[in-house]
Formats: structure tokens, sequence, C-alpha cells
């Protein structure tokens, strides 16, 4: 008898290989389009300590419309313990320094320094930087290319590091309809190019199509998206099921407002529902999944 993972990966696209996909590589690629801009972006992590409790770490960068950088993190979604930080050019003395948040359960404190920090088009920066959580004096959460150095200067050899892991990434985009990003849905897989791409009557298309590509390959393509406007597909990536959901009803019925939302989750092989019905479902806690959540507005 098959085992579940390679009856799921029958009727899955698997972006792991060239000849398991059934659309043009380039489908939903056009250089006439510039991609829309990240406004802000969430990562949640996972940190279990030495002692064996577990915490969520929430993590914004955040750009707003003056052009000024933000940052925010919360311990879990527990709003009494967020810490905001702007920097603004005006507060260029909170570009760098150290914070406590107080917590009943844990002692949580940061340390950063963005003084040197360069974007590019993003609310993230992607040099010159580092961001140090520390939880019950644990080394928690550490990102920036200058982390270990800052890690090395503040904390004694014998620091007990937790296990971290980057359960959860949510991504706030506007501008035009093509949103490119990039994605590890696990800890040993490679990270993947993804680009969602809705194409319009400007182009010559009676009506609209959407597709979604990792790696250059398509892994799904909707033809009249005005009628197919909310719906889900699995693929196959790095040995993962991954479900793919999108949902385009507002950029219809709300194309102001609104957003269009893509959501890809790991999906265990031995879980023959779709993540839409697992919140019924108590989780294990000991399995670290991936999720990444993109909100895509049409305007900025």
């Amino acid at each position: 008898m098959r085992d579940i993972v390679s009856c799921f990966s029958e009727n899955a696209v698997n972006v792991s290989h060239s000849s398991c996909s059934s659309y043009s590589s380039n489908a939903c690629i056009s250089p006439s389009i510039v991609p829309s801009v990240q406004n802000a972006v969430t990562g949640v992590y996972r940190v279990i300590l030495s002692t064996g409790k577990q915490c969520l770490i929430k993590l914004t960068w955040c750009k707003n419309q003056n052009g000024g950088q933000g940052l925010i993190v919360n311990l879990g979604d527990d709003p009494s313990t967020c810490f905001k930080l702007n920097t603004n050019l005006r507060f260029f003395r909170k570009k760098k320094g150290n914070r406590v948040i107080e917590s009943d359960r844990l002692k949580i404190e940061v340390f950063w320094d963005l003084s040197a920090a360069k974007y590019d088009a993003g609310p993230e920066p992607v040099d010159g930087f580092y961001v140090l959580v520390m939880v019950d004096s644990e080394i928690g959460l550490v990102l920036g290319d200058m982390a270990e150095e800052a890690v090395t200067k503040k904390l004694k050899n014998a620091t007990p590091v937790a296990k971290v892991a980057l359960i959860s990434r949510q991504e706030h985009c506007s501008g035009s309809t093509l949103y490119s990003t990039k994605a590890q849905f696990c800890d040993t897989g490679i990270v993947h190019d993804i680009l969602i791409r809705c194409s319009g009557d400007h182009e010559g298309l009676k009506h609209p199509v959407l597709s979604v590509s990792i790696d250059t390959k398509t892994v799904i393509k909707v033809k009249r998206l005005q009628w197919n406007f909310r719906g889900n597909q699995t693929i196959f990536v790095d040995g993962l099921l991954v479900d793919l959901m999108w949902d385009a009803y507002d950029w219809f019925f709300k194309p102001v407002t609104g957003s269009a939302t893509f959501l890809f989750r790991t999906r265990s092989g031995l879980d023959s529902r779709l993540w839409l019905e697992e919140k019924m479902v108590k989780k294990d806690q000991d399995r670290v999944e991936f999720s990444l959540l993109i909100c895509a507005c049409k305007n900025t």
C-alpha cells in the first residue's frame, strides 16, 4: 500500500523538478510592469527555552508614507508587551539601544543597532544591522549580519541559546498587480523565489488571469479570475505538501480599499485536511509548520 504523501503528490504541482509542471516557466514574468513594494513584513518565531518554556515572538518591520522605517516587537499577540521603534532621522538616537518588555510570564529584553542599516525598497534592512531578543536571559532571537559580533560583545560564552524557528511570515504589498518575494518552507530547504501576477485587459486579455510561479515555474494559472476569485491548490516543494490559497474578491468588489490574500502553508502528509479545516483540530505543539501570508493592494 502506498504512503499518503505519494498519493497527495500525484495531484500536486511539483516545483522541485522541471518536468513536473505543465505550465510555461516564464508565463507570469513581464519586464514592462514594475513589481509592487512591501509596506510591512511580520515574522512570527517560536522560541523554546532550555527549561522547556515556549513563547512566540512577533517582529514587524514597517515603512510609513514619509519613508520612515519602523520596528515593532511583541510577545505573541499580547498588546501589553508591545515595543515600538521609529527610526526616522529626527529620532536618530533610537536607532541603537535596548529595552525591557514587561511580561508576567517571561523577561524579554531587546537589543538593536540600526544606525548603519541599509534598505532596499522594502521595510526590512538588508545589512548593517542587528536585532537581539533575550528571553529569560537566554538568546532567543538573533537577526542581522552584525548579530554574531553583537552577541560576542554583549554576552558570555556560557549564555544558553534557545531553539528558534520561523513559523509564519506576513507581507503587505501595494502598487501594481505584480508581487515578488522569497520563502524558505523548511529549515533544510532552499530559499525559493515567488512571483504572483494578475494580467488584465490592458494586456489584451478579455478576462483577468492569475498566475503564481515558484523559481520561474508556474504552479497555478487561474483563468476568468473575476469568477474564480477564491480557491486553493496543493503544491509539492522540497518534499513538503504546501497548500496555496488565493482570495481576490476585494480586487473586484472593493477595488479602492480591499486587498487580495495569498497564503502558502506547509502540511503534514499524514494529515488529509486542508489548512482551512485545521483550525478545529488541536495542533501538535512539537511540529513546526510554516506559513507565508501576502496581502496585496492594487493601490498605494
